[in-house]
């Protein structure tokens, strides 16, 4: 404790000054008494209103996509921000007279400045609580595990911590500055923009403004939050958005036969090797096909036509396959892919083991329902009902064989016009896989080295904003010092 001795009118007045530690204490319960009565505890309701706000619009986003969580990352940003510059924008200039005259009555400055931070970090400290709470409670889903710790809401909290923090001592520093409450509010607009606009995160910066986003705190608190997000590994959702939306979109041109032949027969692209995969036709049994003919109101009608000359199997087998007038029949789908009427009765014609068959007559007064009913009699059906008839092959061996013929091959510079929808093409090589693709090569494209999620960038981010806080803390205290010289 500090004495002073003073001469008034020939008696000497003993005057004692409280030392550094205790004027800490002094001051900190003040502004715990003016959190109470002076209704400074407003501003913790206000938190949870904002975090509550942010929270609804962010929950969809943050932790999803890259962009989403981007965006994210820079709204809790502004929510840190703002909740610490406003903490203690006026805290100074509003006692101005006061601190002048305690100042000149034995206050240290140092103690008055250390008193303010403690007070402000626990303020800071339950804001955050506040926000981290009223977020979840509106849907914010937050990760489990953590980078620095075990658990991801306390890594959270001290990068929220440390950004709000280093935000109020900011203020701070602006109300020793602003001799009235009227002047500090009209400062910190400017002060908001330009955290916000040179955070180097959102907007594009031109090149000669970019050192500018050394001096704000909104920088390292993006990186850090967009970090502990790992924001580069999220998909990045507007490719997807962007193909689904444009679907009906038309899309026209010419291309020759050739740039077809090859689009199709390009393994290197991912989506058409999985296309050339894909098998068409199926296997079924003599059994199975007897059923469905059995069902088919197509073949009903076609067992009512009469054969009008002695013919054999065979021979009735060929009418069917070449007679104008019997595509319909020849069409006939069984509902597996490729297996038609006259595929099966084209690969039955080639069968060795139904070739005794195949030669039986039938006289012309029959009906194909006559024979039908011949065949089911003599049990041909029931013998051959195991027997595995069709086949399958897959699109990039169709394409292949294709390509392979001479007629085609002669026709590769043949131009055909093409008018289409962008979403018939995706169709053709799978929506999903050209998303994925897309979605893949952009996340790559926009990866950010900033945004490693590395316990590294954490670390260093979290020094950045401690030394903003320790920068501002030194400044409020040297223009403090020279408040005496304030004529005002």
């Amino acid at each position: 404790m500090a004495e002073m001795n003073m001469n008034s009118n020939s008696r000497k007045i003993l005057i004692r000054h409280r030392g550094r530690g205790a004027q800490v204490w002094i001051y900190l319960g003040k502004m715990l008494r003016m959190f109470v009565y002076q209704s400074d505890w407003k501003v913790l309701p206000m938190s949870a209103l904002i975090a509550g706000l942010v929270g609804m619009v962010i929950r969809k986003r943050f932790f999803i996509n890259m962009e989403g969580t981007l965006m994210s990352a820079f709204a809790m940003v502004c929510v840190c921000i703002w909740n610490g510059c406003f903490n203690s924008i006026q805290v100074i200039c509003r006692e101005r007279d006061v601190v002048k005259r305690e100042h000149r009555s034995g206050m240290h400055i140092s103690s008055y400045v250390f008193s303010h931070m403690l007070y402000q970090a626990l303020l800071c400290l339950a804001q955050v609580g506040v926000t981290l709470y009223i977020t979840r409670q509106v849907g914010v889903k937050y990760p489990a595990q953590g980078l620095i710790t075990p658990f991801f809401l306390v890594d959270f909290a001290i990068s929220m911590f440390l950004i709000t923090f280093a935000s109020d001592m900011m203020s701070l520093w602006i109300s020793t500055l602003a001799r009235t409450t009227t002047t500090a509010m009209t400062i910190m607009p400017f002060v908001l923009i330009f955290q916000l606009v040179f955070s180097g995160g959102m907007l594009t910066l031109p090149e000669w403004t970019k050192p500018l986003t050394r001096l704000t705190i909104s920088n390292p608190g993006l990186k850090v939050i967009a970090t502990q997000a790992d924001t580069n590994k999220r998909p990045y959702a507007t490719i997807a958005t962007m193909v689904s939306k444009m679907r009906n979109s038309e899309l026209g041109g010419s291309v020759s036969v050739g740039q077809i032949l090859d689009l199709l027969q390009d393994e290197s692209n991912p989506a058409m090797k999985e296309l050339r995969a894909k098998e068409l036709g199926g296997v079924m049994t003599v059994g199975e096909l007897r059923e469905r003919l059995e069902q088919s109101a197509t073949f009903e009608s076609l067992k009512q036509e009469k054969i009008l000359e002695d013919v054999t199997v065979d021979d009735l087998i060929e009418i069917i396959l070449e007679s104008e007038g019997l595509e319909d029949v020849r069409n006939f789908d069984f509902g597996l892919p490729g297996i038609t009427l006259g595929k099966i009765l084209s690969d039955v014609a080639k069968n060795e083991a139904a070739r005794s068959f195949m030669e039986t007559k039938i006289s012309h007064l029959t009906t194909v329902g006559d024979v039908w009913n011949a065949i089911i009699a003599q049990g041909i059906l029931d013998q051959c009902a195991d027997m595995e008839i069709g086949g399958t092959i897959t699109i990039g061996e169709l394409v292949d064989m294709i390509a392979s013929n001479g007629d085609v091959q002669a026709r590769r510079d043949q131009v055909i016009t093409v008018k289409t929808t962008l979403g018939k093409v995706l169709d053709l090589v799978g929506e999903e896989n050209v998303k994925s693709f897309l979605e893949e090569k952009a996340a790559e494209a926009s990866y950010t080295k900033d945004y490693e999620y590395t316990m590294d960038n954490v670390v260093e981010y979290w020094f950045g904003l401690f030394g903003f806080i320790m920068l501002f803390a030194i400044l409020s205290t040297i223009t403090l010092e020279f408040i005496d010289k304030d004529k005002r």
